[in-house]
Parts: C-alpha cells; sequence; structure tokens
C-alpha cells in the first residue's frame, strides 16, 4: 500500500476560481505532501516557464479532460497491434517518465524537478508506469498517480505506432478489472486526438463531484 507523506505546508481551494480559468495558483512546492494534496482538490503543477521550467503554475482546467472506463474506443487496428504487446507496470517507472521528458520532444515541459518529484511519489506507491513493451524492448508507456479510483495521467510516448495508445488501453485494463464504474482517469485537457479514444471534457463542477466519488473507490489491484 501506498505510504503517507508528510502533510503539505500549503492549502489548495478551487472555492474562489473563476469559471474558465485554468491557471489557479503560483509557487507552493513539489514535495509528494503538497503533490497529493493537490490532485485531490483537482489541482496538477506544470511549470510556466520556457519548456516547464520556473515558476511552478497550479492548473484545474475548466472544462477537464476525462476517461470514464466504458467510454474508451478502442478501434480494430488497435486491437492488432495489442497482440504484439506486453503491458507491465512499474518495472521501468524512471525509464517511461525519462522517455516522456525527452528534450527532443515538442512542448516539452517534465524538467528534472518534476521527474524528481514523481520519482519521489513513486517509491513511497503512489506515482506508477504503465508500460508498453515489444520483443523484450520498452516501446511506450505513460505515468501518472492513484489515488483511490482516481488515476491521474501525467504524460505518455511511444517508439512504434498504437504503443501510447497501448498503454492507455492497459491502463483502463487494470483499473476495470473488478467492474467498479467510479473509477476515472484524468487526462488534463483533451485533445483532438485524445478525442478518438473516447475521452470527453466535463466543466469543473462535474470533475470535481466525480473526483470526491472516485477518491471513495479502493485502489485497482494493479496499484495496492
Amino acid at each position: 500500500m501506498p505510504i503517507p507523506p508528510e502533510p503539505s505546508a500549503y492549502a489548495f481551494d478551487l472555492a474562489g476560481v473563476a469559471a474558465g480559468e485554468d491557471l489557479v495558483g503560483i509557487g507552493a512546492d513539489l514535495t509528494p505532501g503538497t503533490l497529493l494534496a493537490a490532485y485531490t482538490t483537482g489541482l496538477f503543477p506544470m511549470g510556466l516557464g520556457e519548456h516547464g521550467g520556473p515558476p511552478m503554475g497550479w492548473w484545474s482546467p475548466d472544462p477537464r479532460g476525462v476517461l470514464r472506463l466504458d467510454d474508451l474506443q478502442v478501434s480494430r487496428s488497435l486491437r492488432r497491434s495489442m497482440r504484439r504487446f506486453e503491458i507491465r507496470v512499474d518495472t521501468a517507472f524512471t525509464d517511461v517518465v525519462r522517455a516522456c521528458g525527452d528534450p527532443a520532444r515538442e512542448g516539452r515541459w517534465i524538467t528534472p524537478q518534476i521527474r524528481d518529484a514523481y520519482q519521489r511519489l513513486h517509491e513511497l506507491g503512489w506515482a506508477h508506469s504503465v508500460e508498453v513493451w515489444q520483443g523484450g524492448e520498452l516501446v511506450g508507456g505513460l505515468y501518472g498517480i492513484a489515488v483511490g479510483g482516481l488515476f491521474a495521467g501525467e504524460s505518455m510516448f511511444h517508439t512504434v505506432t498504437d504503443a501510447s495508445k497501448g498503454a492507455l488501453v492497459g491502463l483502463r485494463d487494470l483499473l476495470a478489472v473488478d467492474d467498479d464504474p467510479r473509477r476515472i482517469v484524468d487526462v488534463q485537457w483533451r485533445t483532438d486526438h485524445l478525442a478518438t479514444l473516447g475521452i470527453t471534457q466535463v466543466p469543473r463542477p462535474d470533475y470535481l463531484r466525480l473526483l470526491e466519488v472516485a477518491l471513495t473507490t479502493p485502489l485497482p489491484p494493479a496499484f495496492a
């Protein structure tokens, strides 16, 4: 089971945030307690500087990109790809985060500070990687935070076709193993690409209600 961290020195509150405002705070720190306090309140960190550098921003998108487990769309070609993939959990967390933060990636935002913060959360049992392997090689994956029935996805990567999509399919299967409909995947923002997979967007108040229910749900066995 995850190890509870020291409480955060900061308090997060979305009560006074205007509708449609995504950036809701600046500053704080990236200790495990602060990160968990943020995620369980409906926020996540991403730096405001170049390539994710300081200062640290705290975000709560309105609307919010969400995957409900029954909504995932798996195309025929992706099903064929899945037959070539092996899904693993937490066997290469550091490698997945490093690949997601590759300096050559356009729009990169994962700094060494972010990487170290999530490594600490991983060591405490809160951050996880879902990996796609093919022929003994890591070819894709994603990482994020699991708290109760919430999986807050942070980033994904692939080096072969469909490997990042395969990681999402693997994540869905891990969360749906006992058919608990209260579990959700937070993807932060819905993109056109994610929309093809069944990701929808909901207003912030609706997301916070989904979050409240998800947090009362037991961790899926793969992350417990």
